[in-house]
């Protein structure tokens, strides 16, 4: 005989949206593409906003850093506001918080208007990517998810690519302010096209009347925000050697423990942890986060390599890095394919095995290489994105019933972002602790009694000389000129080193794929996996 929960599961599992598929996945794709684009289309336009809002240069890192902590809180806690007022109303509630504030950051007079602005923006941009993914994986029938993640991972992977590159070229011909105003036509689409497409599955038709943990959303948002300050300002700071960075620390781990402890003992979390519970859930909650630490460390590393020790302007260090987009855009349309022949865990492991393979080819770059040495690399770079992504969210979410898929989605995504920012905040440490070990190493070997070392010197001078520079200052700038050089060596090594890394962690994620367990192929579309 058939309970009523699972009577009322088997109604969940057998519903669907009145309109096609593709419509709703269109509405969320436009907003996800729109959300993940504007976290990284600011980066290369921050010394611009900075002189234009006379402001410092770590005045203006809080643009980037009040957005991901106000991001950061909004992910986890979206599947419970969603519980409250309704799916379809928090998109569009989030969709115009984002887009109204993106025309506040387009006006911002000062640094404060901007950071608050930017608060506003990430908010709304945390509630609609979970939201994105819930959506989606209800929408479409389970034997369809993998089709639905490869249309979603569209906008999670190419936005970050293209983000950059559209920021630098909008900045140099117009004005920074632009890359805010571009949000409002695409935000006026998403509003109409949400209110016209998406709809609540039957159980958030219902009105939810539980009480509001204030504790657990205060630890949440207490621990969440001291660990993002912690990690964007860790390495200015010279990490535990300053006292506010300590207890900043101490404050963050009290306030996790708290809130894991809260979440747990209360009848209705903000987060609910059981989820984790769930083997494959928490298999690749743990995948993700390496993920999220590679691919957005390699991000952040090669742009930086370009323009500082290669002199590409912001520009071409954009173009130079875009054609992992392209690789992204062919991988998911290839794995939306394959995905539905060959064991998703296959799909995944090659997918590491890639990136891994052009990690590596990064670790060999040197201060001559063309930019083809760079494009092959980020070429294989995205096309391992896509084999990833889409086969790694349909086996995480493959063993959860609908109602559980929003708070999931909600955690997932966190957790990719929390290893995306350890992943920058690590190798921007080991960047400048690792170039100063190289320089001490390569200069104790360059010595007056060094014979290659020596003929450099001689040359130089002898260079500066015929230049019209006298014997004294001849001297000094061959001095200058090889320290400078062994500071290019000695940085160069150091980024050599943190690419190697990326490609050690991409391999040690094929034996996680291991722990997955072998997807079921449902005769039924609409059956759901209940354990």
């Amino acid at each position: 005989m058939t309970t009523g929960t699972e009577a009322l599961e088997i109604d969940h599992s057998e519903w669907k949206p009145s309109v096609n598929p593709w419509m709703v996945a269109a509405s969320v794709m436009l907003s996800t593409f729109m959300v993940v684009l504007d976290s990284s289309v600011a980066n290369v336009a921050l010394p611009h906003i900075a002189g234009n809002l006379s402001a410092s240069t770590d005045e203006s890192t809080w643009v980037l850093t009040s957005y991901l902590v106000s991001n950061a809180i909004m992910l986890p806690a979206s599947s419970w506001i969603a519980r409250r007022i309704g799916r379809k109303r928090l998109m569009m509630i989030s969709v115009i918080a984002f887009t109204l504030a993106s025309l506040m950051c387009g006006m911002a007079i000062n640094m404060p208007m901007l950071i608050i602005a930017r608060v506003l923006q990430g908010a709304g941009g945390g509630g609609m990517q979970p939201l994105a993914q819930s959506i989606l994986l209800e929408s479409f029938p389970r034997s369809k998810h993998g089709v639905a993640m490869s249309a979603y991972s569209l906008g999670i992977i190419v936005a970050p690519v293209i983000g950059p590159t559209l920021g630098g070229w909008i900045t140099d011909s117009y004005s920074w302010r632009w890359i805010f105003y571009i949000n409002l036509p695409v935000g006026i689409l998403a509003l109409f096209m949400a209110n016209l497409f998406i709809e609540d599955p039957p159980y958030l038709r219902q009105a939810f009347r539980g009480a509001i943990d204030y504790l657990g959303f205060g630890l949440m948002a207490l621990w969440l925000g001291t660990m993002q300050l912690l990690l964007d300002k860790g390495q200015e700071a010279d990490w535990f050697e300053a006292n506010w960075i300590r207890l900043l620390a101490a404050v963050c781990v009290l306030a996790f423990v708290g809130f894991i402890f809260r979440e747990f003992m209360h009848r209705d979390p903000i987060v609910d942890l059981r989820v984790l519970g769930n083997r494959d859930f928490l298999v690749g909650t743990m995948i993700t986060c390496l993920f999220g630490f590679v691919l957005y460390a390699t991000t952040a590393l090669l742009p930086l390599f370009l323009q500082t020790l290669m002199g590409y302007p912001a520009l071409d260090s954009g173009l130079a890095v875009s054609p992992r987009g392209v690789g992204s855009l062919v991988s998911v349309i290839v794995v939306g394919v394959l995905i539905n022949y060959i064991d998703s865990r296959i799909l995944l492991a090659c997918g590491f095995a890639l990136l891994a393979y052009s990690a590596f080819l990064l670790g060999h770059i040197n201060l001559g290489i063309s930019m083809t040495s760079v494009v092959v690399p980020n070429l294989i770079n995205g096309f391992a994105g896509g084999f990833i992504f889409v086969p790694l969210t349909t086996m995480t979410m493959s063993h959860l019933r609908k109602q559980e898929i929003g708070n999931a989605a909600g955690i997932y995504n966190l957790v990719r972002n929390i290893g995306g920012s350890i992943g920058i905040a690590c190798v921007t440490t080991m960047l400048v602790r690792g170039s100063q070990a190289h320089q001490n190493y390569l200069g104790a070997n360059v010595t007056a009694s060094t014979p290659a070392a020596r003929a450099a010197f001689l040359g130089l001078q002898a260079r500066f000389f015929q230049g019209g520079a006298n014997v004294d200052a001849a001297h000094q700038s061959a001095i200058g000129m090889l320290y400078r050089s062994i500071q290019q060596q000695a940085a160069l090594l150091s980024y050599a080193d943190n690419f190697r890394l990326m490609a050690f962690l991409a391999l040690l994620c094929i034996p996680l794929v291991l722990f997955f367990r072998r997807a079921q192929k449902h005769a039924n579309p609409a059956d759901v996996i209940v354990e």
